[in-house]
């Protein structure tokens, strides 16, 4: 079934057509900024455009940064307050015409990790983590995913986990990635203590250079970079479209 997928992040909008049986891209991914401040009815005109830009008429899957619970969003980590309380569901469909069906953006990017990429036959309790402008997270158990985990905003070493390891403070306060993997590391071994889970998978843009940090991660678990890279939230999102509607 083929389905345009969105990922809408604090700093970017991507989106294409997704083969959602299969995740393959039926189309080129196409990006335009996240309107700063990024409000409810500036973020819906921009997936307006980006629809327009598609010509797409059908179901749309879209990424959200926030918790998703029957369509409303209950968060606000990335993107501004207002949209706390607001049906995004409704507010989408009201702009582009179409059937929109949103979810959290990690869960979304844990749902095609699970199905295509590195969690693919993965038993047991199977974190994700999503590197970013914040610090996002997926848990599965026996590949069913329990919703709207927050793990990015545990407290640790006094601060707010994604306020002390996201990609955006590793690049605001200039670390190296091996002084970052081992905030990381911290973070992580945290997490594992929370949940004995028996394996991570590092998804967002840090799971490209898994390499560069990989040496300062200290965990029982198994750690792996995600496969989707930057592609599994769109695809995740047209997932979840697909078995919503």
């Amino acid at each position: 079934m083929h389905l345009l997928g969105v990922d809408i992040g604090g700093t970017g909008i991507k989106a294409t057509i997704v083969d959602s049986t299969t995740g393959e891209l039926i189309s080129e991914r196409h990006r335009i900024a996240t309107p700063q401040p990024a409000t409810p009815k500036a973020v819906a005109q921009s997936l307006k455009q980006m629809v327009e830009h598609f010509s797409w008429q059908g179901p749309i899957g879209c990424g959200f940064p926030a918790t998703v619970h029957h369509g409303v969003a209950q968060t606000a980590s990335n993107i501004d307050k207002s949209w706390i309380g607001t049906n995004v569901e409704a507010l989408f469909a009201e702009y582009t015409d179409c059937p929109c069906y949103v979810v959290n953006d990690a869960d979304a990017a844990g749902m095609a990790e699970m199905a295509f990429g590195a969690g693919h036959q993965h038993q047991g309790v199977v974190v994700i983590i999503t590197v970013g402008t914040g610090l996002g997270s997926a848990v599965f158990v026996n590949g069913e995913l329990l919703p709207n985990t927050e793990f990015g905003h545990i407290i640790l070493e006094g601060r707010v986990a994604e306020h002390y390891a996201s990609a955006r403070v590793r690049e605001a306060e200039e670390l190296s990635w091996k002084k970052w993997g081992k905030r990381f590391n911290l973070y992580l071994q945290r997490l594992e203590f929370l949940m004995s889970p028996d394996c991570f998978i590092i998804g967002g843009g840090a799971s490209k250079k898994f390499e560069k940090y990989q040496a300062q991660l200290n965990l029982k678990a198994e750690a792996l970079p995600a496969q989707g890279l930057n592609q599994a939230g769109i695809v995740g999102a047209a997932m979840y479209a697909q078995h919503q509607s």
